[in-house]
């Protein structure tokens, strides 16, 4: 299919070295870790449509691949609320061990999957899987489901219209956050080399169990494959 699926968040893993970053095990399986529900989505998505997928194998406290590497956040030191003893003390050396090890081959792994896509003669849709905390500092989010995008929004108003024409969800366009950040996953391989992408991000009290997981396969699988239909 004309389709690769990234998950950015997939993983709230570290390895033995880094120890637990100096925060309690409770805080692992917070957003701040991960995006929960994200994996088995794309996952389950990659099966459903047959097509490849990318996906983080650790976790975002230890340095971000949705992240450009000039961005103040790419480690951070402290995540909604919850201080990061393991990231205070990060030097430009271990900065720079983190990216060669975790964020470049990540990035490497995603444009090597673009590469062998584009010489089978076919331009991929660019689809990455996120999810999204339900409260926000106190504020419900209202959304179901958001639709992120920067310059192009081709992809994303089809994508909106299909999860509308559901019927039942209350969706986003660019919500809960603004789909341009210079740097980022989307930005570094849809933007700039002009590929059709969108991110979707799906509230993760509708995917942290696998019946939701299951039913949202299917919803993103009936917004997916008449775009990826258009493409072809």
């Amino acid at each position: 299919m004309p389709l690769i699926l990234l998950c950015d968040h997939a993983s709230n893993a570290v390895p033995a070295e880094y120890g637990d970053l100096g925060i309690a095990p409770a805080q692992f399986a917070r957003h701040i870790a991960y995006d929960i529900g994200a994996r088995d989505l794309t996952l389950g998505l990659a099966a459903r449509l047959n097509a490849p997928a990318v996906l983080s194998r650790f976790s975002r406290l230890l340095i971000d691949p949705n992240r450009g590497l000039d961005d103040p956040t790419l480690i951070m030191r402290i995540s909604d609320g919850a201080a990061v003893p393991g990231n205070r003390h990060v030097d430009e050396v271990e900065r720079q061990r983190r990216i060669e090890r975790f964020h470049a081959p990540y990035h490497r792994a995603v444009a090597d999957t673009i590469r062998a896509t584009q010489g089978q003669g076919v331009t991929p849709l660019i689809v990455s899987i996120h999810s999204f905390t339900p409260v926000w500092r106190g504020w419900p989010r209202p959304w179901h489901v958001g639709i992120l995008w920067d310059r192009d929004e081709t992809i994303a108003t089809a994508m909106i219209r299909g999860f509308a024409a559901q019927g039942d969800l209350v969706v986003g366009d660019n919500e809960p956050y603004h789909g341009a950040l210079e740097g980022d996953t989307l930005n570094t391989h849809g933007t700039v080399p002009g590929l059709p992408h969108a991110l979707i991000e799906v509230r993760q009290d509708l995917i942290a169990a696998k019946t939701g997981v299951d039913d949202w396969v299917e919803r993103v699988a009936r917004v997916i494959e008449p775009i990826m239909n258009d493409l072809r």
